[in-house]
């Protein structure tokens, strides 16, 4: 007698949708206001003059003008100092 085996459902196949994050506008380069500089998780990158945080941590500009970024050692609750990136527009 001929059998088949039953085909259940494979659990291959299923992916997510790239969320497009990372930076849209860079250091140099002219943004108007309301205008998307970095899509991000997270606060990899910080606000800086003239950038507004939004409710997913994407940084928008608040302001029209010059994209600059900028390192700065900062300190930390614990007093250990780290890096951090900070993003401004610059009129």
């Amino acid at each position: 007698m001929a059998h088949k085996k039953a085909g259940g459902s494979t659990q291959l196949g299923r992916d997510s949708a790239a969320q497009r994050l990372g930076v849209k506008i860079f250091g140099g380069q002219k943004a108007r206001a309301g205008e998307i500089i970095i899509r991000q998780r997270g606060s990899h990158y910080r606000a800086g003059d003239g950038v507004r945080r939004a409710g997913d941590d994407t940084l928008y500009a608040a302001s029209t003008g010059v994209v600059k970024f900028a390192a700065k050692k900062i300190k930390r609750f614990s007093g250990v100092l780290k890096k951090a990136v900070f993003v401004s527009v610059e009129k």
